[in-house]
């Protein structure tokens, strides 16, 4: 298990950095010198491999977040928190691994499933702002919809092609509008 959880690593990184889609299985082999048996302890097919190594992302890169928001106290930080963790942890991510995210279906799939995980976190994160105090009264099953919609927009691609933003500053964007319209006005 060990080794296979130190393949999925170094492939979460090669593929961040270059994405997955124009390297046969032998490249993948050679980048990470290693055998093809050896990448099968991963998953039995490249197809799978790439699943497996897209979901070990997504799932290590929430862990992560949920971490830093499970740190911070005050409920009026946490959606701030969750939001800018987010986005530091979709940096690392080259437009070539988000063009081979969409260009095929099933790892597409597993951003898809993480973005829906992420924005009824994000509308929890508003109910618990609201109910504290902190954070303006609002609706949060419209705050949460809504920057629900801008959640699929950023991973449709959308934001980026309507901005230049890449997914990680998109987020951060987020962020200072959901804060900005949910913080209080100082006076």
């Amino acid at each position: 298990m060990a080794r296979r959880d130190a393949l999925v690593d170094e492939l979460i990184d090669l593929f961040l950095a270059e994405g997955f889609a124009e390297f046969p299985l032998a490249g993948l082999a050679q980048r990470l010198s290693c055998s093809k048996s050896t990448l099968y302890l991963v998953a039995p097919s490249k197809e799978q491999i790439v699943v497996a190594v897209v979901r070990s992302y997504f799932r290590r890169a929430a862990e992560r977040v949920e971490a830093r928001v499970a740190a911070c106290a005050h409920p009026g930080e946490r959606l701030a928190v969750y939001l800018e963790a987010v986005s530091a942890e979709l940096q690392p991510a080259s437009p070539t691994f988000y063009a081979d995210l969409a260009g095929f279906p099933p790892a597409a799939e597993v951003y898809r499933e993480n973005t829906e995980f992420a924005a009824r976190r994000v509308q929890d994160l508003v109910v618990e702002g609201v109910d504290a105090g902190v954070l303006r009264p609002v609706d949060a099953a419209f705050v949460g919809a809504a920057a629900a919609q801008v959640m699929r927009a950023i991973h449709s691609g959308e934001i980026g092609s309507a901005t230049g933003l890449d997914d990680a500053a998109a987020y951060l964007r987020l962020s200072d509008l959901v804060m900005h319209s949910l913080t209080p006005a100082a006076g």
